[in-house]
């Protein structure tokens, strides 16, 4: 039976062996990978090598929280433990890459799947293929982000090749989560609206607040990468289970730095044609 690791940061003792078995250079040692094909040859092309698929699994109990439902507000409580959740699962992928000696983790996909075992329950798992460099950045100096963690991106693997070629390296995964809860119309709106094309400002504003509240909280995350900024930006909305009224939007995206402190990105020449 698998045990949890605390060392390993709630890896399975099962992963860490299966992991072993997957250190590079080990004489029979098969890489894993979830990349498509053109995505592992233009990650191979971009300079990494990949080493083995990864992955981190969060089974969570969301609890419930009380509120003034006829007020539109954020659920602090229940947006806490939705991005706890995802940091787990993210925490743990790292885990296993850092234990693979990897520089970083592409392809990366973070999925929150509802499980049987209770209305409130749901597995949050991260998966990716870690990557070793074939050489150090440009100055020497490591791949790997300022906290000294394995770089973490979503981006596609065509994608991925395009952003080392441009002159820029990913940092890490950022996110933002905000639940929110939309209070209902009063009585005396809903009949004064019917029939009449009238924009709800209630509703228009609680959607604002709430994205906004997740937008700022991805940035702060780059911020602390000390990064330039984010590309791949997803911005969704998820109901889960709460019902109409309650909403979570989650922003993600992968905070990137430039690989040299003077790079600027090669603009193409146009070359004009005149006729006659």
């Amino acid at each position: 039976m698998s045990t949890f690791d605390p060392t390993a940061q709630g890896v399975p003792a099962d992963a860490m062996r299966r992991l072993a078995e997957l250190q590079p250079g080990k004489p029979g040692s098969i890489f894993t990978s979830d990349l498509s094909v053109n995505e592992f040859l233009l990650v191979r092309e971009a300079g990494f090598q990949p080493i083995g698929l990864v992955l981190g699994s969060s089974i969570y109990h969301v609890g419930i929280q009380l509120g003034r439902w006829g007020k539109n507000q954020e659920l602090e409580t229940l947006s806490q433990a939705m991005y706890h959740a995802r940091e787990l699962a993210m925490t743990r992928m790292e885990a296993e890459a850092s234990q693979l000696g990897a520089d970083g983790i592409v392809g990366v996909r973070l999925t929150v799947e509802a499980r049987e075992f209770g209305s409130d329950i749901a597995e949050f798992i991260a998966i990716g293929t870690a990557v070793k460099a074939d050489r150090p950045a440009p100055g020497g100096t490591s791949w790997r982000n300022n906290k000294g963690q394995p770089f973490t991106s979503d981006l596609s693997g065509q994608d991925f090749w395009t952003l080392i070629r441009a002159g820029y390296a990913p940092l890490g995964m950022t996110m933002g989560t905000c639940v929110y809860h939309i209070a209902h119309q009063k009585m005396g709106s809903v009949f004064s609206n019917i029939g009449k094309n009238v924009e709800i400002e209630q509703y228009t504003q609680a959607l604002y607040d709430a994205r906004e509240l997740a937008m700022a909280r991805m940035q702060a995350e780059a911020e602390e990468l000390q990064a330039e900024g984010i590309v791949g930006v997803q911005l969704n909305a998820h109901n889960h289970r709460w019902g109409g009224h309650t909403t979570e939007f989650f922003a993600i995206g992968t905070a990137v730095r430039p690989l040299r402190a003077d790079h600027e990105i090669e603009r193409p020449t146009m070359v004009l044609s005149l006729d006659g």
